[in-house]
């Protein structure tokens, strides 16, 4: 740092003083976040996640159609219907009735298919569709699937399987058992198939919190492949073992997807990756290096901007952005905790400085629980998107081309 008696001697050097100047200045700018895009970007995500607490909208045809035209009008191109929550899906699955967990279908109020709804009326709009497996490994404590299957669940070193989460209480199925791997398999390639989806969609609970895969089936293979009993959960070799076992099954899950319908987009919306990989186990940077990932959804949920935009200028991230369309999560509010438009509009600004799209948490507050009245909302949205931004997707085949969904 410069002391006084240095600076007072500068004022009788005017030319030391301006090559100071210019040393400070170019030392400023470099210091300072160099962002890669300051206008929308091409095939930039602009997609928001329907969730449960979306049903009113989804299971009633005239409501859910209104969403989506507003959604066309503010010129959003990507929809992420859940299809999986809570141990059921929201579709027909023989799958899911063999494995005796789904006692019925939710449909529409008036009797319609909400995920071929939200399909087909979504493409008419001009909208992607991407149904999202919002569980993944997560089903809840009392659900039929856990009752039927209990030696597909996993636990901890101390053989709790109860884990405490946003979604109460929940257990884990076994990612790593050749059963539980079957069975979601099954489930996204019914909806694949049966569907003219773009792409399937698994979040952050597509992983296994580090303190769970102490079952019997998971210590005894890891002890049989390397030699050793399992160690505490922060072990680094056990985190490894974890983790690239998980990637084989999303390798083995995205090439699966691929060729039963070429062209569907495989899509991840992990937690930033420091997390994911340490936390749960999701090495998702070596998922995109490898190309099992064909979109990628970070879930940045911060309540400051500036560790908001530190999220977007991690290297993973901007190299992610190189290889893939990438977007960030950004939340519009919960119930009994709405978000300021402002706010989001500062949080969607800067995710486009940095080369990337957006992704929306979740429908119902984008404008109706919101601190703001529904016209400033929309015309907030409409101020970020006022023109369209087609997204180039998958290639779906014609319903004659699907393919049986045995595996």
């Amino acid at each position: 740092m410069m002391n006084f008696r240095s600076f007072k001697l500068l004022r009788w050097r005017p030319l030391s003083l301006g090559l100071f100047w210019v040393s400070l200045m170019v030392t400023l700018w470099i210091a300072q976040p160099t962002p890669a895009v300051t206008t929308p970007i091409s095939n930039e995500i602009r997609g928001v996640w329907m969730t449960t607490n979306d049903l009113d909208i989804l299971i009633d045809r005239p409501k859910l159609h209104d969403a989506i035209d507003q959604l066309a009008r503010l010129n959003f191109n990507t929809i992420y219907p859940v299809v999986w929550n809570g141990g059921y899906v929201f579709y027909p699955s023989v799958t899911a009735e063999r494995a005796g967990n789904q006692p019925f279908v939710r449909r529409g109020i008036q009797d319609y298919d909400i995920l071929e709804e939200v399909v087909t009326y979504g493409h008419d709009r001009g909208l992607m569709v991407m149904p999202w497996f919002e569980f993944g490994f997560m089903v809840p404590t009392d659900s039929e699937l856990a009752a039927a299957h209990p030696d597909w669940l996993t636990q901890r070193r101390n053989g709790n399987r109860t884990w405490q989460g946003n979604a109460g209480n929940v257990v884990w199925l076994n990612p790593f058992h050749p059963e539980v791997q079957q069975y979601l398999m099954e489930i996204v390639i019914e909806a694949v198939i049966r569907y003219d989806i773009d792409g399937i969609q698994f979040d952050d609970h597509f992983s296994l919190p580090n303190e769970f895969g102490y079952d019997a089936y998971t210590t005894a293979l890891y002890e049989a492949e390397t030699g050793n009993a399992a160690p505490d959960p922060f072990n680094p070799d056990w985190i490894r073992w974890r983790a690239d076992k998980l990637t084989a099954f999303v390798q083995e899950m995205s090439d699966l997807v691929k060729r039963r319908k070429p062209g569907t987009i495989f899509s991840v919306a992990p937690n930033p990756y420091d997390y994911a990989y340490r936390g749960q186990l999701q090495d998702w940077l070596t998922w995109v290096r490898e190309g099992f990932v064909d979109e990628l959804i970070v879930q940045v949920y911060r309540d400051s901007l500036g560790a908001f935009r530190a999220q977007l200028a991690r290297p993973e991230v901007q190299e992610t952005r190189r290889m893939i369309p990438t977007g960030i999560g950004v939340l519009t509010g919960l119930r009994n905790s709405p978000v300021s438009m402002s706010f989001i509009q500062s949080k969607v600004q800067s995710a486009r400085a940095y080369g990337l799209g957006v992704a929306f948490f979740f429908y119902e507050s984008l404008w109706d629980s919101a601190p703001e009245s529904v016209e400033e909302r929309q015309a907030g949205f409409q101020s970020l998107f006022p023109e369209r931004s087609a997204r180039v997707g998958g290639t779906a085949v014609s319903q004659g081309e699907l393919l049986s969904p045995e595996i």
